[in-house]
């Protein structure tokens, strides 16, 4: 059979020096940090056999997809589907014990946390990263290719794909700032999951990330 490897990547760190949940906001770069992050997996990339990369629409995300595309001679796909999840926080300030969670007119926005109610369905989520692989997968066959996306549609397509059900809780989540969540292939039939750090481990609650 024919092995075929898609990373899912997520994007590196962003300037964010207000601590926003900025979601699908426009104008959200990588900061300083964040591109050296992109850099350092493009350089750990270099040896492999990539011929495609795709990334979401967002600046960020458009950002790290460079440097691997640019290691390769390779155009950036851009993909709809790979965008960050849709959120109703979007903008705001959240973190426990801040912001909007502490003002009483947002929690009826908390109701239903397995869905969940306050941005787009978790299962959404699934199958349009699910469908980007599934297209990043046919393109190249029997090669490498790298899909960079952002920590929710990441974490939910892996549990989607693992069997996993999706709401869960955020402190939980494997998937540090421009880390590679690799999907093995052989022919159409997903053989391994394998999951890396090369930029090292960070925290999945941090703002801006």
């Amino acid at each position: 059979m024919t092995q075929t490897i898609v990373h899912v990547m997520r994007h590196g760190e962003v300037h964010n020096p207000d601590g926003i949940l900025y979601g699908r906001l426009p104008g959200f770069r990588l900061s300083d940090t964040g591109r050296a992050q992109a850099q350092t997996v493009a350089d750990a990339l270099a040896d492999h056999d990539i011929t495609a990369v795709f990334a979401s629409p967002l600046q960020r995300a458009q950002e790290t997809a460079t440097p691997i595309a640019a290691s390769h001679g390779l155009p950036i796909i851009t993909d709809e589907e790979l965008i960050e999840a849709g959120n109703q926080f979007e903008g705001l300030k959240v973190a426990v014990g801040d912001g909007a969670l502490r003002q009483p007119k947002h929690w009826a926005k908390l109701r239903d946390p397995f869905t969940p109610s306050w941005g787009e369905p978790y299962l959404q989520i699934a199958h349009r990263m699910v469908g980007v692989v599934d297209i990043a997968r046919e393109r190249a066959r029997g090669h490498e290719a790298v899909l960079v996306s952002h920590q929710l549609p990441v974490v939910t397509l892996r549990r989607h794909l693992e069997g996993k059900r999706l709401w869960h809780d955020p402190r939980n989540r494997q998937c540090s700032l421009a880390s590679l969540t690799s999907l093995v292939y052989d022919g159409d039939e997903l053989v391994d999951l394998v999951y890396s750090e090369p930029a090292g481990a960070t925290d999945p609650l941090v703002r801006g990330a």
